[in-house]
């Protein structure tokens, strides 16, 4: 019975990959625009479809659940700008800006796509924006929380119930209560869990069935994997892992940056800037990491996503200016490199979307 339901449990999984035309969406910060690649499904190949300026250095992307609309964060001016996304070819239309507060450094919508939340590296707070139907946000924030300086990431849960933040600093996640109806923020009984000295963690994910969330920790060369309790929203660390090879001489100097999960729930990559690499790991069914390599990428991979059909990684190289195209092998998780594509000075963020359908 147990193997039974392992294996249509994969097969769910499996044809949850199956998805419909893509995009690649390329924050290039040194030169203020977000460029946009058409995905071709089998290949995974990129042709580059257009541009959109932006008033600044664009950095975190996001979208809401159904890609309706794109959303970013402009770093160096402080402002959050949202876009629709056209269902057909996948550019973008400009649609609001708003003040946000300084270095506004990880974007994420709730999983109902009405509430936008903001991690800020500098200013050390998170703040909830609403989501407008055409997509333009609140000129106010909706909630502003002060948490602690060099918050990195905002993540909601599977549920939509508590929201995790974080801290490279502090060494610390801050976990909050969401109450989806509202928008509100409370914290949970337990505010925030502690890493060791040194960890810094950066980056989240959650598996798509298992509670069970990843963090990156960029001081500590490390994954983290933590246990989520349902009830209460809070997270217990249960295993880490490295992300660097045992002969690497460079531990000191390596930072590592994002982390992705495969939506087949069996593979995380997470990048390593320094040893500048992919770090590649297995999931079993009980949710635990085994490493199963490395691969090299272009200089400094501060971000890279997978295609929403899990078979292609795309690592964007912010001290080469260029992107890495990678297949994605779906029984081992290994990956195969590909192209190299010129996407110009500093690319900051690379996120891959399903495009909308026609309304």
């Amino acid at each position: 019975m147990l193997r039974q339901l392992m294996a249509i449990s994969l097969l769910l999984a499996i044809a949850d990959c199956v998805r419909g035309e893509a995009n690649l969406y390329v924050s290039v910060a040194g030169e203020k625009r977000i460029a946009v690649y058409r995905i071709a499904a089998e290949s995974g190949e990129l042709t580059h479809q257009s541009d959109v300026a932006i008033e600044g250095e664009p950095g975190a992307l996001t979208t809401d659940a159904k890609g309706r609309f794109l959303f970013a964060s402009i770093r160096s001016e402080g402002k959050l700008a949202s876009f629709r996304v056209k269902p057909r070819s996948g550019s973008l239309e400009h649609v609001s800006t708003v003040s946000a507060g300084e270095d506004p450094a990880h974007l994420s919508t709730d999983r109902a796509g009405r509430f936008l939340f903001t991690a800020y590296y500098q200013a050390g707070k998170v703040t909830l924006h609403g989501v407008y139907e055409n997509g333009s946000l609140t000129r106010e924030p909706l909630q502003s929380i002060a948490t602690a300086e060099k918050a990195h990431a905002i993540v909601t849960d599977p549920s939509n119930r508590f929201v995790f933040v974080p801290h490279t600093a502090p060494n610390a996640i801050f976990q909050f209560n969401f109450q989806a109806t509202t928008g509100r923020l409370t914290a949970t009984a337990t505010p925030r869990v502690t890493a060791p000295p040194g960890t810094g963690p950066r980056h989240l994910v959650f598996h798509p069935r298992l509670p069970i969330a990843y963090v990156v920790n960029e001081q500590g060369g490390s994954v983290t994997a933590y246990q989520l309790d349902p009830s209460a929203g809070t997270l217990a660390p249960i295993q880490t892992t490295t992300t660097l090879p045992a002969d690497f001489g460079g531990r000191s100097t390596n930072a590592c940056a994002e982390i992705r999960i495969h939506p087949a729930g069996r593979f995380l990559y997470a990048s390593n800037r320094g040893h500048d690499s992919i770090a590649c790991f297995s999931i079993d069914e009980a949710g635990k990491l085994t490493a199963i390599g490395h691969v090299a990428t272009e200089k400094t991979p501060r971000s890279f996503d997978l295609d929403p059909g899990g078979k292609f990684l795309y690592a964007a190289g912010e001290g080469s200016g260029r992107l890495a195209s990678y297949r994605i092998d779906a029984k081992t998780g290994t990956l195969e490199r590909l192209e190299t594509y010129n996407v110009g000075r500093q690319p900051w963020w690379a996120m891959a979307v399903e495009l909308p359908e026609e309304p």
